[in-house]
């Protein structure tokens, strides 16, 4: 099983927003192949630096399975308008990718 996460500062003010995108978007996840789970996870604001931390959390079968869909239509489709909305950011989103230790 593999975790991929992408973590967004989203700006102070922008967390309605943020979240509607994301409740709108067409992803087509369900769709793929080796596809498992999705949550948006919220964070705690951070009013000194003025922006709230989220994450985008899927779950796949296999890393081959989360590569494969990141080079497919699906994904490009996904993400076509990502570059419009680069305001309601503080900076670009933060990849990490995790294999589950099996038998832990």
């Amino acid at each position: 099983m593999y975790i991929a996460m992408n973590r967004f500062k989203v700006a102070a003010g922008s967390e309605s927003d943020f979240e509607t995108v994301w409740r709108n978007r067409d992803s087509s996840l369900a769709e793929v192949p080796g596809f498992v789970e999705f949550r948006l996870l919220r964070g705690k604001a951070n009013e000194e630096e003025g922006y709230t931390l989220y994450s985008s959390h899927t779950v796949w079968k296999s890393e081959a399975d989360f590569q494969n869909w990141t080079k497919s239509e699906n994904f490009r489709a996904a993400h076509r308008n990502a570059g419009d909305r680069k305001a309601m950011y503080k900076g670009p989103p933060v990849f990490e990718g995790f294999n589950v230790v099996d038998g832990i």
